[in-house]
């Protein structure tokens, strides 16, 4: 029998970039007023559809935490979010492949690339105000 001398705890840390050219297209496009808001409104939205896709996920309602997930992509790349929208794609894809163990593990990913996005985002947007 082996005895267990030393448990390490791996490390969470993942470098979330936003798309600064897509943020700019919205301001160009929208004007700050306008890209500010859809930005706000657009960060309201991500921040409840993570807690849905989360909370489907404990329900055990696959169809419903689908959709949610898939609309995160949409939000995500909307703000220029890339990596965010990747992650929920992925999320999507371990529920196609019916994969229990994968999603577990993505989605506890998308939650953490989702919360360090959000708040990138937000620092961002103090920046320029």
């Amino acid at each position: 029998m082996r005895t267990v001398i030393e448990v390490r705890v791996l490390s969470q840390d993942e470098t979330v970039r936003l798309d600064p050219d897509r943020l700019q297209a919205l301001y160009d496009q929208l004007g700050e007023a306008g890209a500010e808001d859809v930005v706000c409104r657009a960060m309201e939205e991500l921040a409840v559809r993570l807690s849905m896709t989360e909370r489907f996920f404990r329900q055990d309602r696959l169809d419903d935490m689908r959709k949610a997930a898939r609309s995160l992509t949409g939000i995500a790349e909307q703000i220029g979010m890339n990596c965010l929208a990747r992650v929920a794609g992925d999320v999507t894809a371990c529920i196609d492949c019916r994969d229990a163990v994968a999603l577990s593990a993505t989605l506890s990913r998308l939650l953490r690339i989702g919360e360090r996005s959000l708040t990138e985002i937000w620092d961002m947007q103090n920046v320029q105000v």
